[in-house]
């Protein structure tokens, strides 16, 4: 009984890191389904929202001698949304705008800008992962038939996956601007032809996927440290997500997020981290050659 608590303990910690990249991946499924544009500075927009957080905990603990977390993590969510939103504009306006339709040119060029965004963070907040306290209020766990027992915490950052995948369905199927969006994602010409401003529509699915990785290092900050690295480790596990969901198609990043994040807890349990990477990869190598357009694909006429 011990052993199958700790099984559904992991399995629930995997489907709370499947949160994190179901976060990370709505932003990139939207802007690779819009543009087709491989952003490979994703991660560290991830690496940004957390240090977003660690930077508003200091400032209280400057300006009034108390981090104030209960406070400051609340502040630090909307704030992470809107620096990462407009470090996607001022990166697809300085840059991959003048990339398009050459797809080596902009993985290569974003793989640069992550660099120098690494290299920023280290130069302001220091080579070492920082740590954000965590509200009290996030503090403790849910007891489940008197052994099992879910933390605050996770529970917490898949409700804020859910939140911000409900404003982003009420955006794309339910206002103007996100049935813009999705005429761009079905057919750019042909939303050209009827008067759709895409360049428009590109810098929000930029500003609308950074942010959403801004949240995404902000939930982060909940389970584990900042560091100017820690993009890096989500970065293929987002990309994996979009893939295996189907380009631009938000029901399969919901799907690949939860399959992807409880696999890998499920391969981490029963073998090693590094061992379960593997079976990972090759079980979704082996999904691919089964369904290489993904769990969902958009139908066209």
């Amino acid at each position: 009984m011990a052993e199958f608590n700790v099984g559904l303990l992991q399995l629930f910690n995997g489907i709370s890191v499947g949160s994190i990249l179901l976060l990370a991946a709505l932003g990139l499924a939207i802007t690779f389904g819009v543009m087709g544009v491989i952003n490979m500075a994703h991660g560290q927009f991830i690496m940004v929202g957390g240090y977003v957080a660690y930077f508003v905990e200091r400032t209280f603990l400057a300006a009034t001698g108390a981090p104030h977390p209960e406070v400051a993590f609340l502040l630090a969510l909307p704030l992470a949304f809107a620096v990462c939103a407009v470090l996607g504009v001022a990166l697809e306006l300085g840059l991959v705008r003048y990339l398009y339709q050459r797809t080596l040119d902009t993985l290569l060029a974003t793989f640069g800008v992550g660099l120098v965004l690494q290299q920023v963070a280290r130069d302001i907040f220091g080579a070492p992962n920082v740590n954000v306290s965590a509200p009290s209020w996030l503090d403790g766990r849910v007891m489940i038939g008197g052994t099992l027992a879910l933390p605050y915490a996770r529970l917490f950052i898949l409700g804020l996956a859910l939140l911000a995948l409900g404003a982003v369905s009420l955006y794309l199927y339910r206002s103007p601007r996100g049935r813009r969006l999705r005429a761009v994602i079905q057919n750019r010409e042909m939303a050209e032809a009827l008067g759709i401003a895409t360049g428009a529509v590109d810098r929000e699915a930029f500003a609308l996927g950074a942010g959403l990785a801004g949240l995404a290092g902000c939930a982060l900050c909940l389970i584990g440290p900042i560091g100017p690295f820690v993009g890096n480790d989500y970065i293929v596990d987002t990309f994996l997500v979009v893939i295996t969901g189907g380009v631009g198609q938000l029901i399969g990043t919901v799907a690949a997020s939860a399959l992807i994040g409880s696999l890998d807890a499920v391969f981490t349990f029963l073998t090693t981290a590094s061992l379960g990477k593997v079976f990972l990869f090759l079980a979704i190598i082996l999904f691919l050659q089964w369904r290489p357009r993904g769990l969902v694909t958009l139908k066209a006429r």
